[in-house]
């Protein structure tokens, strides 16, 4: 999950770039004042700080020039100043990028994606390990108790997809949107997928245990099984899933290094 601050005075305007941001799938905390943003950092740690320059308590850029010596949070200046004196200023207290009012929504989303798609290929890891569950983002490997599975594109980006979520259930329409966002496909290819990686990953597909059904919502992954290590796989329903997986731990080298489109 990924949780952006809004500090913008204009509370018809931070409402705004709120709610266009939670639509694009991000959590948000608004504030209108730099005093509020300061109070709430410690408790509400953000990947990205959009900061409006002229406050209502204080210089929008002076903040973003302190937050950047006291963190490594992405930074986004909005500001009605347009001069290139103005932009270079803000560039040079730390921000990572300026956007100058009025703006156009879509400019404001684009701008959003391009910082955080820098961010996630800066601090990326390579293998995402969840215990049992090892994803090698680089080789695009899926490693499950010990054993490699042999995973198609759509079913390695759902995986991706699934497990990044923290437990908490997605529709099909998100994980489209998520997993291939360059494709468009029916909702029930969902399902597929789904009824594919289940025959690759659980025990007992017909029983799920790992990729879960929600009800009238979609489906989601049962992290909290992985964690349980303190015990014995048989106290969670598990035996050792050898005999479901293929020995092919080489997948294709064209595959995009992150995958979570195909």
């Amino acid at each position: 999950m990924i949780y952006i601050s809004i500090v913008e005075g204009n509370p018809h305007l931070r409402s705004l770039l709120g709610w266009h941001l939670q639509q694009a799938g991000y959590i948000t905390h608004q504030y209108s004042t730099i005093q509020q943003a300061r109070k709430n950092l410690s408790q509400n740690p953000s990947t990205l700080m959009i900061i409006d320059s002229d406050l209502p308590d204080g210089d929008g850029v002076e903040f973003c020039r302190w937050l950047s010596q006291s963190s490594q949070t992405l930074i986004l200046i909005l500001s009605a100043k347009i001069g290139e004196k103005d932009v270079v200023n803000g560039l040079k207290a730390g921000a990572d990028d300026y956007i100058k009012k009025p703006f156009g929504m879509q400019e404001f989303l684009a701008r959003v994606e391009s910082l955080l798609r820098r961010f996630r290929v800066n601090n990326a890891p390579l293998i995402l390990d969840f215990g049992d569950l090892k994803i090698d983002l680089v080789q695009r490997r899926v490693e499950f108790r010990g054993e490699f599975i042999d995973l198609t594109p759509q079913e390695f980006s759902l995986l991706y997809v699934l497990t990044q979520a923290q437990g908490i259930a997605l529709s099909r329409t998100e994980l489209l949107r998520r997993a291939w966002p360059e494709e468009i496909e029916n909702q029930r290819t969902i399902d597929t997928h789904v009824l594919s990686l289940r025959k690759k990953i659980e025990v007992d597909p017909r029983q799920p245990n790992l990729i879960q059904t929600v009800r009238n919502v979609g489906y989601r992954f049962n992290l909290e099984l992985l964690q349980q290590d303190n015990n014995p796989p048989s106290a969670q329903g598990y035996h050792h899933p050898k005999h479901y997986y293929s020995q092919n731990n080489h997948l294709s080298p064209t595959m995009k290094v992150l995958g979570v489109s195909n």
